[in-house]
């Protein structure tokens, strides 16, 4: 059985308001939309401290129809949300912050494994934490703060759905 690799494709972006990064949100939840209850993705969200990750994932679950407060989950590792799609049917989202894990194999004891492996899209801040037990990404995002306090973001698609993400 032949495996498929996907060539990275990269996006460079410059954000220098919070509107462009709603602008963006709103795109990519279209392309999320667009999938249906069927996608199954994991974007990965790298950048430092106020660099906008948790701003972008606010953005992109108000676009995609999540109502009343979304909290960061810095402590509770995960918030689960779930919509419904214009299909009808019903999208999970799962966003995770492991800006807390001191050790990769936290991943594993924390029992996520199943939640990547179940369809639905995983919106993940500081991926890095969860080291190597980590599924791969379909698209990275990557948000840096500039000197004139705009973002420079690099979006990297890795999969056929981190491209169909990326047409964002």
């Amino acid at each position: 059985m032949a495996i498929e690799v996907h060539p990275a494709i990269v996006k460079s972006l410059r954000w220098s308001s919070e509107d462009d990064t709603r602008a963006f949100a709103d795109a990519l939840a279209k392309q999320v939309q667009s999938a249906g209850s069927d996608l199954n993705a994991s974007i990965h969200l790298r950048g430092d401290l106020g660099a906008g990750k948790t701003t972008l994932v606010r953005y992109l679950l108000k676009a995609l129809g999540v109502e009343g407060r979304i909290k960061s989950p810095t402590y509770a590792v995960v918030e689960p949300y779930t919509v419904s799609g214009p299909d009808a049917q019903r999208l999970n989202i799962s966003h995770f912050d492991f800006y807390r894990f001191n050790d990769p194999d936290e991943w594993e004891e924390a029992g996520f494994r199943e939640i990547f492996a179940s369809p639905g899209l995983k919106l993940v801040e500081w991926p890095e934490k969860a080291g190597q037990h980590l599924p791969a990404a379909d698209l990275i995002l990557a948000i840096e703060l500039t000197p004139a306090d705009e973002r420079s973001v690099s979006v990297q698609a890795l999969t056929p759905a981190g491209a169909r993400l990326l047409n964002a």
